[in-house]
Order: C-alpha cells, then structure tokens, then sequence
C-alpha cells in the first residue's frame, strides 16, 4: 500500500483559512494605523488653526467627532476591501478596535477608567463608522 503525502482538502482547507484570517487581522491593524495616522495629522492641523486663527474652542467637540468618523470609516474601508465576504463584520471590528486601543489610551493617561454615557456612544459611532467603511469597502471592485 503506497502512502500519499499529500494532505486531505479538508486540512488544506484549514491551513488555507487560517492564513486568510491572519492575513485579515494584519491588515486590520494596518489599516487602525492608518485611522491613527488620519486622527494625528487632523487633530495637529486643527490645533495649528485653534491656535493661529480665530476659530473657537468650542468647535474641539464636533472636529473630534469628525475626525473620528472619518478614521473609522478609513479603517473600515481598508481592512474590509481585500476581503471575501462580510466587509460589515470587518468593518466593525476594525472600528471597534480603534475604539478600544483609543480608550485604553485614554484610560492610561488619565490613570483612570471609567464606563460613562459618551463611551458607549464612542464605541457605538466608531462602530457604526467602521461597518459603514466595511461596506463600501467590500463593494469596491477588486
């Protein structure tokens, strides 16, 4: 009886999916890098015109809200657009997790944590904005 040393699909199918996911997760966090990047570069420039203009203070809230969808939907976009399927869930999870990893920093500097009504609504909009980049994402023509 000769051995064959090739692997049954069902395992191949396996090592296939799990370099899928890994590949998925890499570019997930890629593309929380790229959202982090965005967040930077918007909220240096919105400092440089709080500082050297006459636009007011109040204004803080809404460009971080901004600027925060934005990110998201980047990150959404990016790690859903080289998916096969489910660029929503990818979407999600990608704001999700730009949402932990911003809290977590938040929580660091502060030496403080705290589950309040605007981190819910934090988590909900970067969520939203997340599966929504997803989306569009996934739907771009590959």
């Amino acid at each position: 009886m000769v051995k064959s040393s090739h692997k049954p699909a069902q395992t191949m199918n396996k090592v296939n999916a799990n370099k899928v996911n890994e590949w998925r997760m890499i570019t997930l966090l890629k593309a929380n890098i790229i959202a982090y990047m965005i967040t930077a570069i918007a909220f240096i420039g919105s400092a440089l015109l709080l500082t050297y203009t006459s636009l007011p203070e109040s204004s803080i809230p809404a460009i971080a809200i901004v600027t925060t969808i934005i990110s998201v939907l980047v990150a959404g976009y990016d790690t859903a657009k080289g998916a096969p399927s489910k660029g929503w869930l990818w979407g999600l999870s990608a704001g999700l997790v730009y949402a932990v990893i911003l809290i977590i920093i938040s929580s660091t500097v502060d030496q403080k944590f705290m589950v309040s009504r605007n981190t819910a609504t934090f988590l909900i909009m970067a969520g939203a904005g997340g599966t929504l980049g997803g989306m569009i994402g996934i739907n771009v023509k590959k």
